[in-house]
Formats: C-alpha cells, structure tokens, sequence
C-alpha cells in the first residue's frame, strides 16, 4: 500500500517524522499489543515513555512550549496512521495529548499555553485528557449538565463525566461544563483543571471491547475550585473550541482508522498468499481476490479523503465540519470492514487470538463510535452538503 507515490509532495521534515513513527510502530509497538490488550485496563506507560523520548508525544505541540512544531493537521494524519498501523489502541494513546492541546491552542491565552502544555513536552511528558462525555451526554455535547458555577475569584464545577480516555493517569484535564444551565450550546464553558484539584476523583476502570491501551473512566466533580485565571476563552465560548476540536479530532481519528484498515488489509493480504486450499493460494481464488481488491479500494480512497480535509483545516477554510464528518465516516467504516475481511480471509484462524486480526477487529468499532457515531456523521454531512 505504500507503493504508491504520494498525493502531496512531503518535506524532508514530514518524512523524517513519518519514518521514525513507522520505525516505532513496527519495533516498540506491534510486538506489545497483544499483551497490553490481554491486560485490559492497565495503561502501557513502559511505551509512552519510550514514544516520549522520541518525540512523539509532543511532535504535534507548538516548538514555543517545546514540541515538535508539527501543528499542521496533515502531518499529524500522517503519523497517527503509522502509530495506529502497529496498534489502534497504542498509537492513539501516545498521540492523545494533541486533544487535549486542541482547545487550549484555540481558545487558550499565551500564559495559558506555556503553562499548560509547556509539562506536556520531553522524555517526562504528562498524560493528560479531555473531559466532555457524560452518562447521559454524548454526541450531543450540548446536553452536559456539569456545571461551572461563579464564585470569588473563580468557579466551582459539579457534575459527572463518563468514558473519559487517560482519566486517573492525566495530570491535567480539559472540562467543559455549563456556566448557564439553561442554555444548550452557548451554556458551555472550558476549564483547566488540576488532576489534583480537591473534590475530583476517578472511578474505577472501564471494561472494554477494544482499544485497551487506553483506560478510560468517569470523573466526579464535587465543589471542584477553578481559578477563574483557568477558565479557556470567555464564558459561553467552550462550545466553539469544541467543535474545533471536533473538526481535527475527527479528520485525525480517521487517519487513525486508515492505519487500522492497512494493518487488517497487508496481514489478509500476505496470509492469502501463504494459504493454499484447494490446491491454490487463497489468493487466487476469485472470492477472496475480490475481497482484497475492495479494501485496498476503500484504503486509498479514505486516505484521500483524509487527507483531502486535513488540508483544508490547514488552509482556514472557513466550514469544514461536514468534510471533516465525511473523513471520519469514510475512514472508521473502512477500518470496520477491513478488520471484518481479514477475519474473514483467515477464516477460523482470524476467529483465534493466536492471531491478531480478531483484536484489530474490536478495536476498529471504537473508530466508528468516538467523537460522534457514524449516524452523528451522517446527521452532520447532512447539513452540510456541497
């Protein structure tokens, strides 16, 4: 799949990093998965560190705070295919700090981001989360109903988040919660928040179908004190910055999915290669040629797709939510149906956790659901049409 020339010409700054997060997704990360998924709900911290001191936990942060300086969407698209080509699960994590530098680079004042992303950089980098999902608030994110109410000198948060990626191994936290209760979308505030802050405490550890290196669980605020100095852009602004975040969130993830997808696709591949049934490859029978053929099909064509956004996002065009769904739909349901023609390629082989088709398989649904359901992404391209 990477025969092909590229689409756009890359610098030699593009391709250094590219190179190096192929070079860590082959050698640190492939060989853990299956023991990180077989542990369930323990962080991989051995890897992110090794990423850390590399560079590639904070290759997406600005050098002023001392990241890498690769702000550009397309370029974290690149990576996170490659991360995420080794494993789903690992190679979102040690990218996962870029959601939550998201809305601090857009709504955050220059104290803020110094302060705040600064301990995100180098070889001790801080794990850190973003805090939207509630029990009852999903996709709809302007349905929260934490609130942020004002006192001297601050806020004070309550409420309950759920399935919050990285919660109790974060240091830090962006929260969004409602500084008017009884406004939907122009109700809602950020916050930076201590992982230490009084009144915060972590649930116990989700139990997931797939992408286990990330653990996630609920948060519980109970009269949690914001200095109003940590509140990210003005009252009623939070809604905004989100759906930014949105925008490159999901182009982002859908990268992610692409790598999946080229994982599933290049193992079905070689192994259709190797089988004989019948007297033949497996390969040369024509059900599963035809098979092979569409995923590299719809390989390509998210990849473009991907690509095509987050170059548009880089470039400040103007509405991008509906391309960015349309990247994101595209590219989790390719994943889903990669992961399910490689377990099908395999046959009862890819039904086994000898192999690791079945894990790439459950990890690839996660694409499908987070930062809005595939329907969500309909609803929004919907809205959005050419």
């Amino acid at each position: 799949m990477n025969a092909l020339p590229d689409p756009w010409p890359l610098s030699d700054e593009q391709r250094a990093i590219t190179d190096l997060c192929r070079d860590f997704a082959r050698n640190e990360i492939r060989p853990h998965a299956r023991a990180v998924d077989e542990a369930d709900v323990v962080t991989p911290v051995d890897i992110w560190r090794k990423a850390a001191e590399v560079g590639i936990t904070d290759f997406m942060l600005p050098e002023d705070v001392g990241g890498g300086g690769f702000t550009d969407v397309f370029t974290q698209c690149l990576v996170q295919e490659e991360l995420c080509f080794g494993d789903p699960g690992i190679g979102n994590l040690v990218c996962s700090n870029g959601f939550f530098a998201d809305p601090v680079l857009e709504l955050g004042t220059e104290d803020q981001k110094k302060r705040w992303l600064g301990p995100l950089t180098g070889p001790q980098a801080h794990m850190t989360a973003l805090a939207t999902t509630e029990p009852g608030a999903g996709s709809d994110a302007a349905s929260i109903r934490t609130t942020a109410r004002r006192v001297d000198g601050g806020y004070v948060l309550n409420g309950q988040k759920a399935w919050i990626s990285n919660a109790g191994a974060a240091r830090s936290y962006v929260v969004f919660a409602k500084t008017d209760p009884d406004q939907r979308s122009r109700g809602v505030t950020a916050f930076l928040v201590d992982a230490d802050s009084h009144g915060l405490s972590v649930g116990e550890p989700m139990r997931k179908m797939g992408q286990r290196a990330i653990v996630c669980r609920e948060l519980y605020f109970s009269d949690v004190f914001v200095a109003e100095a940590d509140r990210l852009g003005a009252e009623g602004q939070g809604f905004h910055g989100l759906m930014r975040t949105f925008d490159i969130s999901r182009v982002v993830l859908g990268a992610a999915s692409v790598g999946a997808a080229r994982a599933a696709y290049e193992y079905a591949r070689d192994y259709a290669r190797v089988r004989v049934q019948f007297d033949k490859p497996i390969i040369e029978h024509q059900a599963v040629a035809f098979r092979l053929a569409d995923m590299a099909t719809r390989i390509e064509t998210s990849r473009l797709l991907v690509l095509r956004a987050a170059r548009a996002i880089d470039a400040g065009a103007p509405d991008v939510a509906g391309l960015a769904a349309m990247a994101k739909l595209t590219a989790s349901e390719t994943a889903m149906f990669c992961t399910w023609g490689a377990v099908q390629t395999l046959g009862g082989w890819g039904y086994s956790r000898e192999y690791p088709v079945e894990q790439w398989m459950r990890d690839a649904k996660l694409e499908e659901i987070e930062e809005g359901t595939s329907d969500i992404m309909r609803i929004v391209v919907s809205r959005h049409l050419p």
